[in-house]
């Protein structure tokens, strides 16, 4: 029988071999009673825990029976506020003529508080807040076991309590715990068979004197009352109790505690206060501290707007705290219900602002995890509220988590209906695109970042040219070669807002290392030169900039070649003031005012700013922006070039679905290379149509006015294949909505009714030409000439 209840007790393990847990140091202080308190370690995955021993020489040692009746109670009783049993087991050892046994508990990880109270070191109103804390939790204990339990414990003090990682306060030493039988008057014997384990300082009168009937008569409460008064005189006189009278030293009990301190210490057991009656009614539990975290441990009983009042309050709240209490324990809380869903958006401000407080490694352990998780959540506010603040994590998240956790999650937010998301996921991109996969860049963001650059919204067109500008470092080198040049002059230097025009020229100039000479010459150069004549002054003093800077890399480029040296790197870290330009790609634009009000964007002091600044509202300045760029015809490109292939050619900059409106018949695109038609002699209908006009139109060298426009002309100058390609390619004016026949152009010179130089040509003659030739089109009948002046039909031979 006393090889069963030794199995019950001390576990299924016969020596320490068994004990699968590591005993490391003890602590220097001693622990309740005859115990020893050692720190120790789980033998699977070296988790932390506290390891309890008690030795004796004799197996009839009342010690060992008193420790195993301990053991007992802590496996059976379970409360938050109660050290939470883990393992024990028996070892008995001999050494020689002598055999010694030892119990072995194992509790998860605590300090005693003596200990605790020294390292932390608070003084004044933070102390009083933490004391006031640990008394709560220690007063549920306590009342848990009188009322709830009918346990009496018999010497509550400062030795009996432990103190988790987390700072929570917690009673344990349950060695004299005994049932309260106060049901049996009349039973003379001993009511704790262990009382003896107990200091005489920390005995009531009736303990004292072994008065067992009027312990049994009191309330359950009278003996743990009399032990938490003791336990609150050596927490504030911060010495250990040497005898009883020295209890009537209030000298250090706050006055706010003071009379609850007196009637636990009354010398009438059945007058002393209830502990719980002591948690509901002092004054001095009524703090911030002991508020705060009432409210965190019953979060999921608040409605949403006290969660809300309660988490917008908070971050300014939390600096008023003990730093260490505000990190170890409602950090945790707040994670915690943030990650289990019963915490609003709005705490993420407070849990990023506590996390602030942490360090690099304590950061990546404890928090990182929890915000990687929160990016699956399907709240929507949560989600903005990841993407606002992720410049304050974003750093610590590695390469790995980004590309498999991290952006699969977030790209959703490119795609979403709200343009303020799309916006804050395109923002976001600055800090997580370096630690994408390139894999994942052309596969997947490009893709989103071609939708987004013909966005309706005009202020994430243009943040999306400012983040092509700032991740081109970051795409390999035949993915630039195809999506750069593209992005930044198809689009985003033909797009009708005027800070996506300057956005696109200033991306030009912060990476124009990764251009060629060609490349500069007759893709880039052409395409800035038109906006020197822009209506906006902040576009055109950007092109006239970006103007100077290119020709310069063209001069040097020449220079050094004429001397045979080829091989230098062309790009813009040999110009001046180089540091401003790629500053200004890594800030944003800031609009106020109405469009003719808009100030030029500075970039003198935008080096340091590594964030964005444009928002949708940028969209309502400007007066009905088109919701995609101004489609050229031409974009020449030198085909015999070679570029370098890359993994893929599908994310959206190649082919013309993603980047212009799906109007035109044309196949061409305007950012592949086109081949020139050869210009066809006139139809001899049409050449009689001109011999008939008094004065030939001519179309004019340059007569456009300096300003932006859609008109589209219905005919364009070809130039013979035997002639250099067309360098101006790229400004030409738009193609036509209606499909045309590439094999039979037009002359340059023929007119039709909706001519668009018709305003500038010379009035029509009074006496009209007799026609030389009134048949038109592929077999019709000629017509009989009629007497007098006709009306010209002035219409092609093509019959369009």
């Amino acid at each position: 029988m006393f090889k069963f209840l030794k199995g019950v007790v001390g576990g299924s393990g016969t020596g320490i071999k068994d004990l699968p847990y590591n005993i490391g140091d003890p602590f220097p202080t001693s622990a309740w009673g005859s115990w020893t308190h050692h720190r120790g370690s789980s033998k699977d995955d070296g988790s932390p825990v506290s390891i309890f021993a008690l030795s004796a020489n004799s197996a009839q040692d009342a010690h060992l029976a008193a420790g195993r009746n301990g053991v007992k109670r802590l496996r059976t009783v379970r409360h938050p506020n109660i050290l939470s049993f883990l393992h024990s087991t028996e070892v008995e050892s001999s050494d020689g003529s002598t055999s010694r046994i030892t119990i072995y508990m194992v509790t998860e990880p605590v300090i005693p508080l003596s200990e605790k109270i020294k390292e932390l070191g608070l003084e004044g109103t933070q102390r009083d807040e933490y004391y006031a804390w640990g008394l709560h939790q220690i007063a549920k204990a306590v009342s848990f076991l009188n009322n709830d339990c009918k346990l009496v414990h018999g010497n509550v003090c400062l030795a009996s309590i432990v103190v988790t990682p987390t700072l929570d306060w917690k009673l344990h030493a349950f060695d004299v715990l005994s049932e309260f039988d106060g049901n049996n008057a009349t039973t003379n014997g001993p009511m704790l068979q262990y009382e003896w384990l107990v200091g005489a300082q920390y005995k009531p009168m009736e303990l004292a004197k072994s008065d067992w009937a009027t312990i049994r008569k009191s309330p359950p409460w009278a003996i743990d009352s009399w032990g938490l008064g003791c336990l609150i005189y050596e927490l504030f006189s911060n010495m250990k109790l040497g005898k009883t009278e020295d209890l009537r030293n209030t000298a250090s009990i706050p006055k706010s505690l003071l009379q609850d301190y007196q009637r636990l210490l009354s010398s009438m057991p059945s007058r002393r206060m209830n502990t719980a009656k002591l948690i509901e009614n002092s004054e001095y539990f009524q703090n911030k501290l002991v508020d705060t975290i009432h409210f965190m441990e019953i979060l999921t009983l608040k409605d949403s707007v006290e969660k809300d009042t309660f988490f917008r309050k908070l971050p300014n709240l939390a600096e008023q705290l003990p730093r260490q209490i505000v990190l170890k324990k409602l950090l945790p809380l707040l994670a915690s219900a943030l990650e289990f869903g019963s915490a609003t958006a709005t705490a993420l401000t407070s849990l990023l602002k506590m996390g602030s407080w942490l360090s690099a490694e304590d950061f990546s352990v404890k928090l990182l995890p929890t915000i990687v998780k929160l990016f699956a959540s399907n709240d929507r506010a949560i989600r903005v509220s990841l993407l606002q603040h992720i410049d304050q994590f974003g750093e610590s998240l590695s390469a790995q988590v980004v590309d498999e956790q991290v952006y699969p999650h977030v790209s959703t937010g490119f795609s979403d209906t709200s343009a303020f998301l799309r916006e804050l996921t395109l923002k976001s991109m600055l800090i997580l695109a370096p630690k994408l996969s390139q894999r994942t860049i052309s596969g997947s963001l490009l893709k989103y970042l071609s939708k987004l650059q013909v966005d309706e919204e005009p202020a994430i067109r243009t943040n999306t040219t400012i983040l092509l500008g700032n991740i081109a470092s970051h795409l390999n080198e035949g993915t630039r070669k195809r999506v750069l040049i593209n992005a930044f002059t198809v689009r985003a230097l033909r797009d009708t807002f005027s800070p996506a025009r300057g956005a696109g020229v200033m991306a030009l100039c912060a990476t124009s290392s990764f251009y060629d000479i060609n490349e500069i010459a007759t893709r880039i150069l052409p395409n800035v030169v038109v906006l020197t004549i822009d209506p906006d002054g902040d576009v055109r003093s950007k092109a006239f900039q970006a103007v100077d800077q290119f020709l310069q890399i063209v001069k040097q480029y020449y220079d050094k070649a004429s001397v045979g040296d080829t091989t230098a790197d062309v790009g813009i870290s040999s110009i001046p003031g180089n540091a401003s330009l790629l500053g200004w790609a890594m800030s944003s634009l800031t609009l106020k005012g109405k469009p003719s009000e808009q100030a030029p964007i500075a970039s003198a002091n935008s080096g340091t700013s590594q964030t964005f600044t444009m928002t949708s509202n940028a969209s309502s300045v400007m007066d009905a922006p088109s919701t995609a760029p101004a489609r050229v015809n031409s974009s020449t490109d030198l085909a015999d070039q070679p570029v370098p292939v890359s993994p893929t050619s599908t994310d959206g900059w190649g082919e013309i679905e993603n980047g212009v409106p799906e109007d035109h018949d044309s196949d061409k695109d305007g950012w592949d290379d086109i081949e020139p038609l050869e210009e066809p002699k006139p139809s001899p209908a049409l050449a009689n149509i001109q011999a008939a006009q008094k004065r030939p139109v001519s179309q004019p060298v340059s007569q456009s006015k300096p300003k932006v426009t859609n008109s589209r002309p219905k005919s364009t100058l070809k130039v013979a294949k035997d002639e250099d390609d067309d360098l101006w390619g790229s400004i030409a004016a738009p193609a036509p909505k209606t499909a045309s026949k590439p094999l039979n152009v037009r002359s340059s010179a023929a007119l039709d009714d909706d001519d668009p130089w018709a305003a500038i040509a010379a009035p029509p003659p009074t006496t009209k030409a007799k026609p030389l030739s009134a048949g038109r089109g592929r077999g019709a009948k000629p017509v009989a000439p009629k007497l007098g002046a006709q009306r010209i039909n002035r219409t092609s031979s093509t019959g369009v």
